[in-house]
């Protein structure tokens, strides 16, 4: 069973993979992205490198708590390429990951069905080439606090492994720390109890 505040991603980009059917030729990718503009640049680096190829055909999908998603045939027939490869993302059980299949036409048409497969199965070729990865879906806070208080805080971050984002440690100190959502609501109020301590959520 995944917990609700682990999720599957790729750790990084996958190999090129190579399916063929009647002398077309699907070339499959899978980027780990978290945002559109990098979805933006995948898609403009493939062009570049294959610039004489007929199709890029792609899907995404972005986030964590509330996942956006998006799927292109770029051409093809309708739902014979965004599709299915956004299918492979969902049955992968992954989020923050896009896949491009890059098609050179062989001359002779494959049908919508014959798409439909080489589509899903160059982006099931990349998924498999690819290191997937779990991680934990995590809150950022902001605790203010006087120099003197500084034990307190810290025996706290010791005793829970948080990990500091940031800090500035004068008279008035700041930590910017990282909880995975799961054990949030605990770290707020380990801090929150605290005299003269401020916590907020970022």
């Amino acid at each position: 069973m995944i917990e609700d505040d682990l999720y599957q991603t790729l750790a990084k980009p996958s190999e090129e993979v190579l399916f063929k059917d009647k002398g077309s030729k699907f070339f499959g990718y899978a980027f780990p992205v978290t945002n559109e503009k990098q979805t933006k640049m995948h898609l403009e680096n493939l062009k570049k490198q294959h610039h004489s190829a007929r199709h890029w055909c792609y899907a995404y999908q972005l986030g964590i708590d509330s996942k956006a998603y998006r799927v292109n045939d770029d051409g093809e027939p309708n739902n014979s390429a965004g599709l299915p490869i956004y299918g492979q993302i969902q049955s992968f059980k992954l989020t923050n990951v896009l896949i491009v299949v890059v098609r050179y036409f062989g001359g002779t048409k494959l049908g919508v069905g014959g798409l439909i497969n080489a589509y899903r199965t160059a982006a099931q070729w990349a998924l498999e080439n690819s290191k997937i990865v779990k991680r934990s879906l995590k809150h950022n806070y902001l605790i203010t606090f006087d120099y003197k208080n500084m034990n307190k805080v810290m025996r706290i971050i010791k005793e829970n492994q948080l990990n500091i984002l940031d800090q500035t440690l004068e008279l008035d100190c700041q930590l910017t720390i990282e909880v995975r959502k799961k054990y949030s609501q605990q770290i707020f109020d380990a801090f929150d109890r605290l005299f003269e301590v401020h916590i907020k959520k970022l």
